[in-house]
C-alpha cells in the first residue's frame, strides 16, 4: 500500500533563506502521525506544501500519490485540515460557517455528535467567539467531513482542559476508524498520549523518525545522577536536559553510555538511575546534543 504521506529530498527556498533542506517524511495509512519541531524548524512550510500553498525548489511531494501543487483540488476532496490559529467570517454564525464549509468540501457528516463533544453553539456569530471556540468550529469542520486524511497544525490551542480530553478522544476514535492523522504540537505530552510514530524536524531536516516506542526505548537512555564534583560530558551521543548544583538529567546514546556511567563513578556518583525517557526527553536531546547534528 502506497503512503499517505510522502516527502523526498525536499528543499524550500525563501531567497537566501533555505526552508527545507532535504527533507523527507512518510505518513503511513491509518497512521497517528506525530511531528515535532520548534519554530522555524520546518513544520509550518511542510503542511503548507502538503495543502498545495507552497511550490517546492526541488524534490518529490505525494499525497494520496498525487502532486499537491498540480493535483490540489482532488486531494482535498480527500482531506481535511485544522489551523492553530482559526480566522472566521465575522458576521456568519458557527453553524452557517460549518454549512459553507461542507458545501466546499462535499461532505457533512455527523455534524451534531461532533458539536456534542466539543460542547459549540452554532448559533453565535464567529465574531462573538473566543479562539478555543473558533477552534471548535474548525475541528467539527474537519471531523465532520469525513475525511480520510486529517492535518492537524496545534488543534489545540485554546482549548480547556475538558475540551483537550474530549479531542483527544475524537482522535483515538478517529484512528481506531483507519483514519491517516499527521498532528503537528508543541504539546509533547499530548503528542506522546495520542501518535504512534513520530517525526522530529530540525533545521529544515529530518533528524528523527520511528515509532513512539522505538523512539523512547531504543535509540536514548534517560540517566539521572547526583554527583560529587563537576565531571566533562562532552561526548558524542550525550545531551544533557537539566543540570542543577550536583544533579543532572542526560539523554545518553546506547553507544556513549558505558563511558558515561564510567565518568559518573569517576565523579563520585551518589545516586544514579536509568531507563527510557519521555518524548520531551528525546525531542530535547535532539535540541541540545552536544555532538554532530
Amino acid at each position: 500500500m502506497s503512503a499517505s504521506i510522502e516527502l523526498e529530498a525536499v528543499t524550500k527556498h525563501y531567497g537566501t533563506t533555505t526552508a527545507l533542506d532535504g527533507f523527507s517524511l512518510r505518513v503511513e495509512p491509518g497512521q497517528v502521525h506525530g511531528f515535532l519541531g520548534p519554530n522555524g524548524a520546518g513544520k509550518t512550510t511542510t503542511l503548507r506544501v502538503l495543502l498545495g500553498l507552497l511550490g517546492i525548489t526541488s524534490g518529490t511531494v505525494r499525497v494520496f500519490g498525487l502532486d499537491p501543487w498540480h493535483d490540489v483540488a482532488a486531494i482535498h476532496a480527500r482531506l481535511a485540515y485544522v489551523p492553530g490559529d482559526v480566522t472566521l467570517w465575522p458576521n456568519l454564525t458557527g453553524g452557517e460557517t460549518l454549512d459553507l464549509l461542507a458545501r466546499l468540501h462535499g461532505k457533512d457528516g455527523d455534524r451534531q455528535r461532533w458539536l456534542d463533544v466539543f460542547d459549540l453553539d452554532p448559533t453565535k456569530r464567529n465574531r462573538t467567539y473566543s479562539k478555543g471556540n473558533r477552534q471548535k468550529v474548525a475541528l467539527v469542520a474537519a471531523l465532520a467531513a469525513d475525511a480520510e486524511l486529517l492535518i492537524l497544525d496545534e488543534p489545540t490551542s485554546g482549548l480547556d482542559p475538558l475540551v483537550e480530553a474530549a479531542f483527544a478522544e475524537a482522535i483515538r476514535a478517529e484512528h481506531a476508524r483507519g483514519k491517516t492523522i499527521l498532528l503537528s504540537s508543541h504539546v509533547l505530552s499530548e503528542v506522546e498520549r495520542l501518535c504512534d510514530h513520530v517525526s522530529i524536524i530540525r533545521a529544515g531536516r529530518l533528524v528523527d523518525s520511528a515509532p513512539l516506542a522505538e523512539l523512547r526505548g531504543a535509540q536514548h537512555t534517560l540517566v539521572t545522577a547526583q554527583v560529587t564534583r563537576r565531571l566533562d560530558l562532552a561526548l558524542d551521543g550525550v545531551a544533557v536536559l537539566a543540570e542543577d548544583g550536583d544533579r543532572l538529567r542526560l539523554s545518553v546514546d546506547a553507544a556513549a553510555l558505558p563511558e558515561v556511567m564510567r565518568r559518573l563513578a569517576a565523579a563520585g556518583v551518589r545516586r544514579v538511575e536509568a531507563g527510557a525517557p519521555s518524548l520531551e526527553d528525546v525531542f530535547l536531546a535532539h535540541y541540545r546534543s552536544t555532538g554532530p547534528e
